[in-house]
């Protein structure tokens, strides 16, 4: 199973910063489990979409070429739960100054200003083309930055 964790992706600023948004609604499959009667995003998704949007901004800003595999949590912290019916507004800012394959993550995500999840991560830049189809992606891209309204 694979989990699309970005619903849209809201802004971007050159290689630093790029915000987006994760709906939780009811009908997601986990959270019939976590925690039965009562649903809660698991904060391992949280995180995973924090991820998520870290490999959008890498890609755009590679031209599509890289995509970013975490492959450490730095350190991260939970302040409440993200419930069905929440709008997660996420923002990741890239740490890293200079071009290199080894990149660091600060990821914040609220829910109606109120912090939920603030994450440092890093992990490494690989070629996107071993893990996607790059039409695909950029395809995806336009639909989730809402480029293909304006063309």
């Amino acid at each position: 199973m694979r989990y699309l964790l970005i619903d849209q992706i809201t802004e971007w600023k050159s290689t630093s910063t790029i915000k987006g948004i994760k709906n939780v609604a009811m009908s997601e499959d986990f959270l019939e489990f976590h925690f039965p009667n009562h649903p809660i995003m698991p904060g391992v998704l949280l995180l995973e979409a924090l991820v998520q949007l870290a490999g959008w901004l890498e890609a755009k800003c590679s031209g599509f070429n890289d995509w970013v595999l975490i492959d450490k949590v730095k350190k991260c912290s939970f302040y409440g739960f993200a419930l069905p019916g929440d709008q997660v507004d996420l923002e990741v800012r890239s740490l890293c100054r200079a071009v290199s394959k080894r990149k660091t993550y600060r990821g914040i995500g609220k829910v109606n200003g109120k912090k939920k999840i603030v994450s440092e991560f890093e992990g490494k830049a690989v070629q996107l083309s071993k893990l996607e189809d790059i039409a695909d992606q950029k395809r995806f891209f336009r639909i989730l930055t809402r480029e293909f309204l304006l063309s």
